[in-house]
């Protein structure tokens, strides 16, 4: 299976690894949008596998895997709704923060520094696959996205979010960003890299994927609040797709 690690963007990550649980640090802008990020993730894992978001351990039985899952700002909350969850990043530097702060705050985490097409040799399956923010910092897309393919099971869910590319988010993600507000360092992202919404449905279905929604996160600078959008896809935004049932793929 193709290696689809970009060492270059890896090293950008782990220069900022001590920073995850910082909500003022680098990765406050992750912070700022973990509330919208959850709220569609939780409600498409319940909508898919009919399970009630009021219990108390609605995602008990689930095998979840989030890949580039930095710190753990994902895999906590669904280790607490009771999902088994394996957390997984190729930035070395990354895991033993994310286990210290998952072992502060009691919890039950599988975190491993590994990438989606090893996991995937080793046949390991999930119902889940988070895929939040990764698919434009790898090598090759589509190669990225057949390893997540393969990690699921039959009918699971595949959650995948990035960065549309347009003029807007140029302004947005990196002048905005990285320039002026200094919320990452510059050089985070590359707006070559950025993926639009068609061509991200259009590796999904290459990859072996069924697109079945998306939707767009869109901040707010007056309230500095992050919303979804059904909408509007302009900067960020998520998908939800599903594997086949009968899919044959490898």
């Amino acid at each position: 299976m193709t290696e689809t690690v970009d060492p270059s963007e890896i090293a950008k990550f782990e220069a900022m690894a001590a920073e995850w649980w910082d909500p003022n640090g680098k990765f406050k802008p992750l912070h700022m949008m973990n509330p919208v990020r959850l709220d569609y993730i939780t409600r498409q894992i319940a909508g898919e596998y009919d399970r009630d978001l009021s219990a108390a351990k609605p995602f008990e039985g689930l095998r979840i895997v989030d890949i580039g899952c930095g710190g753990g700002l994902l895999c906590e909350p669904m280790a607490r709704l009771g999902a088994e969850v394996v957390g997984v990043d190729a930035a070395e530097r990354n895991i033993p923060v994310a286990r210290l702060h998952a072992e502060q705050s009691e919890l039950e985490i599988d975190y491993r520094h590994t990438t989606a097409e090893a996991l995937a040799a080793e046949n390991e399956l999930f119902d889940v696959v988070i895929n939040m923010e990764v698919v434009e910092h790898v090598a090759s897309p589509l190669a990225y996205l057949k390893a997540c393919q393969a990690l699921l099971k039959p009918g699971g869910l595949h959650l995948c979010s990035t960065i549309n590319r347009n003029p807007k988010s140029f302004a947005m993600a990196i002048v905005g960003a990285e320039w002026v507000m200094r919320w990452l360092p510059k050089g985070t992202h590359e707006w070559s890299k950025f993926i639009t919404p068609d061509e991200l449905y259009d590796l999904l279905r290459q990859a072996g994927l069924e697109p079945v929604d998306r939707k767009g996160y869109v901040f707010n600078p007056v309230s500095w609040t992050w919303k979804i959008s059904d909408r509007d896809l302009s900067v960020n935004y998520v998908t939800a797709a599903i594997k086949p049932e009968a899919a044959s793929w490898a």
